[in-house]
């Protein structure tokens, strides 16, 4: 029979895959542009954001069963907020951005940690008494992997809205490139739109890794405990 995981025409590794070449293309705008200031940064964000958001909604209904879509509408939701609130031009400032991308990298880093600690602390059955499994069944968390891939995920947005959070917003240093005759300004604004290309291009390259490498569905949660119950012996005839 098949299942209703490997019916699906799309799956968790689309989803990876999708999420990653966005945040590529954010790495690369951000690395590539000489112009780092709130209005570049905000709408890179943005845009980022708002793809992201409507890849994450559409496999609410695609990709995850029911019971495992929670995460990705919450997820979804918040970043489609922070991305339509990026766009905004009033917000395209440097208080703005970071406090758009600190509060959306706090949240969803939140929210992505807590589903993957769920799922990999779901699939271990814990015991009612020494020796004795609980038997209640056990909800369906997916694959070890994914929860593992959204425990990074999640803890690489919560250090960047940790880390934006630190960088002092009017901090301004001018510096000198004797070999080049410039002088050159360091600003916040300049510091967080490149904490966030590196955020993004981590996410890129993890998200894009976890994408192709080959996986094999976890054993269900309740397998061991039914294993382990021994068959009742027979009555003689």
């Amino acid at each position: 029979m098949t299942s209703a995981s490997s019916a699906r025409a799309f799956d968790v590794r689309h989803v990876q895959l999708a999420r990653a070449a966005f945040a590529a293309l954010a790495a690369i705008m951000i690395t590539f542009s000489p112009d780092h200031s709130a209005q570049v940064g905000m709408a890179v964000f943005s845009g980022f954001a708002i793809a992201t958001a409507l890849v994450l909604l559409l496999s609410v209904w695609i990709v995850y069963p029911r019971g495992r879509r929670w995460p990705a509408a919450a997820v979804g939701g918040i970043t489609l907020v922070a991305g339509m609130v990026g766009g905004l031009a009033p917000l395209r400032t440097v208080g703005g951005f970071f406090a758009v991308v600190i509060a959306w990298a706090l949240l969803t880093g939140l929210v992505e940690l807590i589903a993957g600690v769920r799922g990999l602390r779901g699939r271990a059955r814990r015991e009612i008494a020494p020796g004795v499994a609980d038997a209640r069944p056990v909800v369906d968390a997916g694959p070890r992997s994914d929860s593992r891939d959204a425990v990074v995920v999640g803890a690489a947005g919560l250090l960047l809205g940790l880390a934006l959070a630190v960088v002092p917003a009017g901090y301004s240093l001018r510096y000198t490139i004797e070999e080049a005759g410039q002088t050159l300004t360091l600003t916040g604004i300049t510091i967080g739109v490149g904490l966030f290309g590196a955020y993004a291009a981590i996410v890129a390259v993890y998200l894009g890794i976890a994408g192709f490498t080959p996986r094999k569905e976890d054993a269900p949660a309740d397998a061991p405990a039914a294993a382990s119950v021994p068959a009742e012996p027979k009555e003689p005839a």
